[in-house]
């Protein structure tokens, strides 16, 4: 199946502790997210891939200088991404990339072959592993290793099936979910490190080089500089 042609988007600027609401509840469907946020950038991936972009409206979130109202009025979490729709708002990125996947329109990011299915399934499921042991690594001892460990398992969980580039052929939930924190442990292992993820490791080269090709996917990238700045105050410091 072709993926749905890019669309040009001007992202609306992000609200922060002196913005007005929007008109909540008042029947639009909007993801409330953050740019430069990994975990929102899930959602933001399948809502561009399903061509939702008129139906969705993004609504961005200043984390730094939130609004009020967000947490009394929109999600008492007070985090991204949170999902409003049909009157009631659904937070966890996980979640969301299923829930918007089954209920909008659009092409399916789930394959029909119920062995993949199910594969797709364990690679969701173990992605919180994954994020927090390559995250605790940058203050490991020996970050590489344990890092390491991490993406020898992405390299042969994209070697399951001989259709790739993508985990299961054809790009999916599973691709969503991980492509955010690849495409930032990339840039950051090689900053922090000097270590080149994809070294020794074919099929996520490939499959990095492919996610870079996924309209869906290129306008949600996050900004290096702004990403490294970060991570050196939260890890390195």
């Amino acid at each position: 199946m072709a993926t749905p042609a890019a669309v040009q988007e001007v992202l609306p600027p992000s609200l922060d502790s002196t913005s007005e609401p929007p008109p909540l509840f008042d029947g639009t469907t909007r993801l409330y997210t953050n740019y430069q946020c990994p975990y929102a950038q899930r959602v933001w991936i399948v809502r561009n891939y399903k061509g939702l972009h008129d139906e969705i409206k993004l609504v961005g979130i200043d984390l730094q200088n939130r609004p009020a109202w967000y947490k009394e009025k929109v999600y008492p979490e007070n985090k991204v991404p949170a999902l409003e729709h049909n009157g009631k708002i659904i937070g966890e990125s996980l979640d969301l990339v299923k829930y918007i996947d089954a209920n909008f329109k659009g092409p399916a990011l789930l394959p029909d072959d119920p062995a993949k299915k199910k594969f797709i399934e364990e690679l969701v499921t173990y992605s919180d592993t994954f994020l927090k042991n390559v995250f605790t690594s940058f203050k490991a001892e020996d970050p590489l290793k344990q890092a390491g460990s991490e993406f020898d398992y992405v390299e042969t969980a994209l070697q399951k099936f001989e259709d790739g580039p993508f985990f299961t052929g054809q790009f999916s939930q599973g691709d969503v979910v991980y492509a955010p924190f690849i495409e930032r442990f990339h840039i950051l292992f090689q900053e922090f490190f000097k270590y080149d993820i994809t070294s020794g490791r074919p099929a996520l080269a490939k499959w990095i080089e492919e996610i870079n090709k996924i309209d869906a996917y290129k306008p949600t990238k996050c900004v290096p500089e702004v990403l490294v700045q970060f991570y050196k105050t939260r890890y390195m410091a």
